[in-house]
């Protein structure tokens, strides 16, 4: 009776147990539809995928994703407006993860791949607007939010139809396609290499006090990416050409040759997701356990080890059990994808992050992977798009923000109900 009559205990104990719920539902999601390409296009297994998950996602979050995360998630509401009360912010919070983690389930059990950061700020707008005030939210950050259902997409898609053209171009379309393929493939590893490099310098390596600038992260990002060209060339020439598939499949070997490439964009997007989405999401942990033990408001909060111990958990187990529906969707239902097709769209997701964490675009992992496949998909013409896939997907997303904000506003009145 002592452990129920300690408010405070109960509120740390429901922030552990809704971020675990939350982060099961990032396992499910949006980790699910990182690995989709990889998965859909054949290149390993959806075991295979659960082990670099658990590996990658896992020491990116756990490794690099420990910086001071804010918890009043990114500025969508001021703190000030709480007028100093606690227990707005507990329950808010609370409600935020438990909403958000709803959220996630319901999209998984569907198959939409929705964003995990839109499912979080719909939920802290909700909480703020009917708990706090409708003028406590930054409504200027659901602007820009709405704009990269657009922007992010877009670019994405752009940059993988522009890498599965030059794929055509210097492979496929040629008189010696595998000939080319072990020709150009590690140009287009180093080129992983060097964006992956970029990535985790710019935005991973900042989390564990390591700041590289001045141009030096792209001398590095070039050392890594040779690096990874020459594992890439070790691998290939280990590769046993079946040259019967080539009577089945004119393009069988080459295929072979992009699926060990994609290897390393799988593990890379991993560990670039982990350090960046699975700390951030479960920044209202960090929140409440904060205010608990300190009862005090905060902007900023130290994000303890053990939450994110639970975020690394939580995303392998929520892969693991029901990350195969989102897996399909994205892999395997808007188009068909070939290591190839599949490598492209990661290069154009992969490069989406690096420009956004250059430019400061808000940006979504799931909208960039998707966006990368429709890319891939038009390549070949719009008849190789399921548009209705697409059309279902476009609307999961639209849904996300308000769906978020109206779960978390009846989670918000519960709690207040029951602790106040």
């Amino acid at each position: 009776m002592d452990f129920f009559s300690d408010t405070m205990t109960v509120y740390i104990t429901l922030a552990a147990v809704f971020g675990i719920f939350m982060a099961w539902g990032i396992g499910a999601n949006d980790v699910a539809n990182a690995m989709a390409t990889s998965v859909g296009s054949k290149a390993i297994t959806i075991k295979q995928a659960i082990i670099i998950a658990a590996i990658f996602e896992f020491a990116g979050a756990y490794l690099a994703g420990a910086e001071v995360t804010n918890t009043i998630r990114k500025g969508m509401i001021s703190i000030d407006a709480l007028g100093g009360n606690i227990n707005l912010l507990i329950w808010g919070m609370l409600a935020s993860l438990l909403a958000a983690g709803t959220w996630l389930l319901i999209a998984s059990l569907k198959g939409w791949p929705v964003s995990t950061t839109h499912s979080i700020v719909g939920a802290v707008i909700g909480f703020a607007a009917v708990g706090i005030d409708v003028n406590a939210v930054h409504w200027d950050k659901v602007g820009n939010i709405v704009l990269s259902w657009i922007v992010t997409p877009v670019i994405a898609g752009t940059i993988a139809f522009a890498v599965f053209k030059s794929i055509q171009k210097f492979v496929i379309d040629t008189t010696e396609p595998l000939k080319n393929a072990v020709k150009f493939g590690p140009i287009y590893l180093f080129m992983v290499g060097f964006i992956i490099a970029l990535v985790t310098i710019k935005k991973g390596l900042k989390h564990v006090g390591i700041d590289i600038h001045d141009g030096m992260e792209f001398v590095y990002a070039s050392l890594i990416g040779g690096i990874i060209a020459f594992i890439g060339i070790s691998l290939i020439r280990r590769i046993k050409f079946d040259h019967d598939l080539e009577k089945h499949f004119h393009f069988a070997n080459v295929e072979k040759i992009f699926a060990v490439l994609m290897i390393f964009t799988a593990s890379a997007m991993a560990f670039a997701h982990g350090s960046n989405d699975v700390a951030n999401a479960v920044g209202p942990m960090a929140a409440v356990i904060s205010a608990a033990q300190s009862g005090e408001l905060a902007s900023k909060s130290e994000l303890p080890s053990w939450v994110l111990l639970v975020g690394g958990i939580g995303i392998v187990i929520g892969l693991a059990t029901l990350g195969y529906k989102v897996i399909a969707t994205v892999g395997e239902n808007i188009t068909e994808l070939t290591p190839s097709r599949g490598f492209s769209a990661e290069i154009g997701a992969a490069t989406t992050v690096v420009l956004a964490s250059y430019t400061g675009l808000p940006i979504s992992t799931t909208q960039t992977l998707v966006g990368a496949i429709l890319g891939v998909g038009l390549a070949r013409g719009i008849a190789a798009i399921d548009l209705r896939v697409m059309g279902n997907i476009f609307m999961s997303w639209v849904i996300t923000l308000p769906a978020g904000a109206i779960l978390s506003i009846i989670f918000f009145y519960i709690l207040q109900t029951i602790f106040s």
